[in-house]
């Protein structure tokens, strides 16, 4: 049972989720066809974990939406798949107008929050997407993009990947030369995937606050994806955020050995099928329904919620479902619509409506906002 003082909680401050695949998801399932496949209405019989409905129900005020594309295309295929994959964004934000509305920075984003609609934001998921070239961050930086994590599953030339063998000890010159072309532009380093010499080897370079957009504590589940403790603490003395994410795998121990077998036989399914085929999909599903996930629930989110603030601080953490990234989520955390729940867990720890607006909405905006200010 939600109560009102939730909800009237998520009409002042919403939910600013810091990762969702939504785009993605809608290129496997309907190639962007909108019509075929309609945000506007539930999805949930569509496999989908977001729409417009739910988001309206999980109280989300602004949406970094994800142009995700996978580690193994070629230079030039990745950027084409990218510009396509912000394009939907741009697309979608169009079509759906009355509820979503493309902001580029802080003071859109409270725009849009004063006029009820969910500000809508791109984020670039792998630094495997510009390709090499500061020319290609920069036009993704016009487009709209406003963080871009460094790297995905996979290592670049430049920056070592947290589940990658390590290939240049954190960063190299030219990562550098990007951490502070990102500090140039106002586009924030995002540092969910990377390895713990790459978050560290950002930290020494940046001026901007520290960003996850998607990752959880771990000192509670030990996945690489995970943010260690002392990286924590340089996340509190750059006023940064890590926005907490929903992963099962990243969650509990238990979820995570599950996780580590389902990616061992996804990779090997993508060997024989594309990463945005049916094929690829069926396959994943079967999978699924052969090895359901261990028990996972809404509290172990709340647990991570609170490592972070205990360490980083309250100041320093978010939201970062990644809702249509990832196959199961927590009991109680199923769609976009499962937000209230996670807050209402929360306000049965204690947490005030002055912290948990912190959580949801001010936050993001802040570091969004300090991030910008750091722009030359």
């Amino acid at each position: 049972m939600i109560t009102g003082r939730i909800e009237a909680l998520l009409r002042d401050t919403p939910v600013v989720d810091g990762h969702n695949d939504l785009p993605w998801a809608h290129r496997v399932r309907a190639r962007y066809d909108f019509d075929a496949l309609d945000i506007g209405r539930d999805t949930t019989g569509a496999g989908l974990h977001t729409d417009l409905p739910r988001l309206r129900l999980g109280g989300v005020g602004g949406q970094f939406w994800s142009a995700f594309v996978p580690c193994g295309l070629p230079k030039h295929e990745a950027v084409t798949a990218t510009l396509e994959q912000i394009d939907a964004v741009h697309r979608m934000a169009a079509r759906y107008a009355d509820d979503l509305v493309l902001v580029a920075s802080a003071a859109q984003m409270e725009d849009a929050r004063a006029a009820g609609r969910i500000a809508s934001l791109i984020g670039i998921e792998g630094g495997h997407s510009i390709a090499g070239s500061l020319g290609v961050l920069r036009m993704m930086y016009a487009l709209g993009v406003r963080y871009m994590t460094l790297t995905h599953v996979k290592n670049t030339e430049w920056a070592d990947s947290a589940t990658d063998v390590p290939g240049v000890g954190g960063l190299s010159d030219f990562g550098r030369e990007v951490v502070r072309e990102c500090n140039r532009l106002g586009m924030m380093a995002d540092l969910s995937h990377v390895a713990d010499t790459t978050m560290h080897a950002t930290l020494d370079v940046s001026a901007a606050p520290a960003f996850f957009s998607h990752s959880s504590a771990r000192a509670l589940c030990g996945h690489e994806r995970n943010v260690p403790d002392d990286v924590l603490r340089r996340v509190r003395d750059t006023r940064g955020i890590v926005m907490v994410t929903f992963v099962p795998g990243f969650l509990t121990e238990e979820c995570r050995v599950w996780m580590d077998e389902m990616m061992a036989v996804s990779q090997a399914t993508a060997q024989r099928f594309a990463e945005d085929s049916p094929e690829y999909l069926e396959a994943e599903t079967a999978w699924l329904r052969a090895n359901p996930r261990p028990p996972c629930t809404v509290a172990d989110a709340a647990d991570h919620v609170e490592h972070v603030r205990e360490i980083a601080g309250l100041d320093c953490v978010g939201l970062g479902g990644d809702f249509d990234g990832v196959v199961a989520l927590p009991d109680g955390l199923s769609s976009v619509a499962g937000y209230p729940r996670l807050l209402e867990e929360l306000s049965s720890r204690g947490w005030s409506d002055a912290d948990l607006g912190k959580l949801t909405w001010h936050n993001a905006v802040r570091v969004l906002r300090e991030t910008e200010a750091v722009a030359g």
